[in-house]
């Protein structure tokens, strides 16, 4: 009988040291509460799909980390992050320098232009020449945002800001903006929808300026913790080279959304 408690005993702090270890491996992961398609949208029941829920799981198993999804609006997710209701933030952020101040990141795990769309019909490109005179729309908090003052609000534009990119595609669906700047991929899954096959088309891509649109999107992090960002780093990494990374791109691209 006795060695039978000693047993039962045992069993139980195993299990009680199994359940400190799962909580301890326990992550928040953060991305904006709005669709992002082919990134992130809730389908029908209000689970979450897309590209970068596929990689968020990838990556998690990879790194035996117990990611929670945990929507967050786009606006306050540093905030939440830096404030621990997240641990990490996987949501299409641009590494930048800015964000650099204040947040640290994973090593890059997609890189696609920045695009412009606009009214079919209408013949203007995605230079400030080009937009000069026009209302162009931005999603807020966003390197779009930061790029589109810079390069079109300080040369005769006027840039119009969102809470949600779906916001801003909406307005120049309707014709109450002139054009859109956001990531091309994003944008190109709008053009494919029947509100964006209507109305509007592609009229190119920015010129590049890494010091606002960032070296790639990144893993959000706090700054100090190291260890995470390992084992993030080592676990894309192993994605990309076990060949799941691939497999699973091409449900949603017909091209390396990786970049160079």
């Amino acid at each position: 009988m006795k060695k039978t408690l000693n047993t039962i005993a045992l069993t139980f702090a195993l299990c009680i040291a199994a359940a400190g270890v799962a909580s301890a491996e326990q992550v928040k992961v953060g991305f904006a509460a709005e669709p992002y398609p082919p990134f992130t949208s809730p389908d029908a029941s209000g689970n979450w799909e897309g590209w970068e829920v596929e990689f968020q799981k990838a990556v998690c198993a990879e790194a035996k980390l117990d990611c929670v999804i945990t929507p967050v609006a786009w606006d306050g997710i540093i905030p939440a992050l830096t404030s621990k209701k997240i641990d990490m933030i996987i949501g299409s952020m641009s590494i930048t320098e800015e964000r650099l101040k204040t947040i640290d990141f994973s090593d890059k795990y997609y890189n696609t232009p920045t695009g412009v769309i606009g009214p079919k019909g209408e013949a203007f490109e995605a230079t400030p020449e080009g937009i000069k005179g026009k209302t162009i729309g931005v999603q807020v908090s966003t390197v779009h945002q930061d790029y589109a003052n810079k390069y079109f609000g300080e040369n005769g534009a006027t840039v119009k800001e969102y809470q949600t990119q779906d916001e801003a595609n909406n307005d120049l669906a309707a014709g109450r903006i002139d054009a859109v700047q956001a990531d091309a991929i994003a944008l190109d899954a709008f053009l494919k929808s029947d509100q964006g096959k209507e109305c509007c088309e592609m009229k190119g891509n920015v010129k590049d300026d890494p010091a606002i649109l960032g070296a790639g999107v990144g893993i959000g992090i706090r700054k100090g913790e190291d260890d995470l960002k390992a084992k993030l780093n080592a676990a894309i990494k192993a994605i990309r080279e076990n060949g799941s990374y691939e497999t699973f791109s091409k449900k949603y691209f017909d091209f390396d959304i990786y970049g160079g």
